[in-house]
């Protein structure tokens, strides 16, 4: 069934007719899936807490190879014209042939580890100029040389680093666990200036959990603290900084034309924001936790959510276009919902027994990678240990 959808563009309005998503291929893991998968020359390829890495090809879902690591693998991984590079939990850094998926080098970067069960995910491998920058539990930033693993530089942070750097010209930015964002220079890993979150009564660190996005000289974020933070990239000055009252803000935001898009922890929204000043133009009020990242595809916003299901919205006013339930959603829903789409009156999320809600809340094929989308296709991971291939037109 189509849903047709009217959307402005310079003046005009342009007709979108949007099916719901169709399955086109399923590939079972033996792990929930927290790694952003990623698509190259017909591969498409992620790790998951299985503690193995695949690669797939992309129009039939069929494996091509895959890598046992030492650990669960919930970083994204990074590419260039011929390695494929990510990060396990056992602290190892590996680079890969991605044609073939042989081990190119290796190396150990320290033992991770997590601060509470929803710090989900790892600092994922980004490269740039030849150059790998990634965070560890320690505490350190570290440089690598794409070619053979070297280490080129190390920084010393004030806490665990989960959140992926970014990279921008000369400068490499991150935050750490215990509120603070730094930028460095990447030729050489010194300082160039820090600012902290400003903190909470229950979350007075305000960690830092994922990566900021740049845009337009801007860095956006949110921190444990309740905050969504704006700060110029060359100061580390606040440009602005909007409170979530309740909730944490993991989710790293996606800025497109000037809005910024992003979701919530337990205050069960996702939001639109002016990049200017942090106004809010609209909200989606959702039944659960939103801690992957949107991407702006074929006209929409899409983003996954912990009740399993992908959702496309405009980015204009964030009306609900199309959706798509992975399998154990579909089957589990009411386990966890009622029919209102709000917790049954027998489900508690944060009870005495928080940690059966938690896997309850994962039995519905939560959704917390970022998807990716190519040729009308979107390909995302799930707690189910499936990573999908949904067709959108």
């Amino acid at each position: 069934m189509k849903k047709i959808c009217l959307l402005p563009i310079f003046g005009f309005m342009y007709l979108l007719a949007f099916s719901q998503p169709q399955q086109e291929w399923v590939f079972k893991t033996n792990g929930r899936i927290y790694s952003s998968p990623a698509l190259v020359s017909g591969l498409i390829m992620f790790g998951s807490n299985d503690s193995c890495f695949y690669a797939l090809d992309q129009i039939s879902g069929k494996l091509k190879w895959k890598y046992k690591t030492n650990g669960i693998i919930n970083t994204d991984p990074a590419t260039d014209s011929n390695l494929v590079y990510f990060a396990s939990s056992g602290g190892n850094l590996y680079a890969l042939n991605y044609k073939t998926g042989q081990l190119a080098w290796n190396i150990n970067t320290g033992k991770e580890k997590a601060l509470d069960i929803w710090d989900y995910y790892l600092s994922s491998p980004v490269l740039s100029n030849n150059v790998i920058y990634k965070g560890c539990s320690d505490g350190r930033i570290i440089a690598v040389n794409a070619a053979d693993g070297s280490i080129l530089w190390q920084f010393q942070a004030s806490d665990m680093i989960h959140a992926t750097p970014v990279v921008n010209g000369d400068r490499l930015y991150a935050g750490d666990f215990s509120g603070y964002f730094y930028a460095i220079e990447t030729s050489t890993g010194n300082l160039v200036w820090k600012m902290r979150t400003i903190g909470e009564t229950w979350f007075p660190k305000g960690e830092i959990q994922k990566a900021a996005a740049f845009s337009n000289g801007v860095l956006f974020f949110g921190s444990r603290d309740y905050n969504m933070y704006a700060i110029d990239a060359q100061t580390g000055r606040g440009k602005w900084n909007l409170k979530e009252q309740g909730s944490w803000i993991i989710a790293t935001p996606l800025v497109h034309n000037g809005l910024v898009y992003a979701g919530t922890s337990d205050s069960h929204r996702f939001i639109c924001l002016s990049a200017a000043d942090g106004s809010l133009k609209w909200e989606i009020k959702l039944p659960m936790r939103v801690y992957g990242s949107a991407i702006y595809y074929d006209g929409l916003v899409w983003f996954g959510c912990f009740d399993g299901i992908l959702r496309g919205v405009t980015p204009e006013t964030g009306e609900v276009i199309t959706r798509f339930s992975t399998l154990v959603s579909k089957r589990n829903y009411f386990s966890v919902f009622d029919d209102s789409g709000k917790f049954r009156k027998d489900f508690e999320l944060y009870g005495k027994n928080y940690l059966e809600s938690e896997s309850a809340i994962h039995n519905l094929g939560s959704i917390l990678t970022t998807p990716v989308a190519d040729g009308h296709h979107i390909y995302f991971g799930s707690s189910d240990g499936n990573l999908y291939s949904v067709k959108i037109r």
